[in-house]
């Protein structure tokens, strides 16, 4: 009889044991569950694409000219620099809108006649540029970037050679050339975490001449640039 209590208390309290094993292992079973699905949705969500970011950036431009209306005017690629500061807004997952406010260094060689003397000479341009781009998203580590540009010219330098004579010159630096300038750009984005490599093209849409009476051969700039650039987030 007392064996027989022995063993069946034994096996009330290895079944109760087991449950309680049976149970344990259940929570931690849940557990790691909870704990792995937070992880994954937490991941998820935090895809860099959703973020806001600000960045600096900074590169090489290859700028030239050229006339969309035919003129006989010969220009030659000039390089210079680009410069500035970049925000990402983002408008869900694969979209986002990209404004930026740039300092551009562009210009040109060209060669030409005035008042039936010839000349050659070097055009240094500075302009003030704000893009409002339109970014697809694809991927984190890719970005489509597309949209209008307004630039104001800061400032320009001219180099004559010896043809030119002095009243020439002060008629080029006196010109009524345009100031500001609407364009259009476009190009992508290669996101590596916080670095992004960029490469881009755009052109004028509208001329350098402001009311038609000006002396400087008309054209309109194009150009492509390389930057390298630091997003905080």
């Amino acid at each position: 009889m007392l064996i027989y209590l022995y063993r069946t208390r034994y096996n009330e309290f290895s079944f109760k044991t087991n449950n309680l094993k049976l149970i344990f292992n259940m929570k931690k079973a849940i557990l790691f569950t909870a704990l792995f699905a937070s992880t994954a949705f937490l991941s998820f969500s935090q895809d860099a694409r959703s973020s806001l970011k600000f960045g600096i950036k900074g590169g090489v431009n290859f700028s030239n000219v050229y006339d969309s209306e035919g003129e006989d005017f010969e220009a030659d690629t000039r390089t210079g620099y680009t410069a500035g500061l970049n925000l990402e807004i983002p408008i869900g997952t694969f979209l986002g809108l990209h404004p930026e406010v740039l300092i551009t260094q562009k210009g040109f060689e060209g060669s030409g006649s005035l008042l039936l003397t010839d000349y050659s000479y070097k055009r240094t341009t500075t302009f003030l540029e704000i893009p409002i781009l339109i970014a697809l998203k694809p991927s984190e580590n890719l970005s489509i970037v597309a949209g209008p540009q307004f630039a104001y010219l800061l400032s320009e330098r001219n180099e004559f050679n010896s043809i030119v004579n002095i009243d020439q010159e002060q008629q080029f630096e006196n010109d009524n050339i345009r100031k500001n300038i609407l364009g259009l750009v476009g190009g992508v984005n290669i996101n590596l975490n916080h670095f992004t490599i960029g490469g881009r093209v755009g052109i004028d849409l509208q001329n350098n001449i402001g009311d038609g009476t000006s002396e400087t051969p008309r054209y309109k700039n194009s150009w492509a640039q390389v930057t390298l650039g630091y997003r905080f987030f």
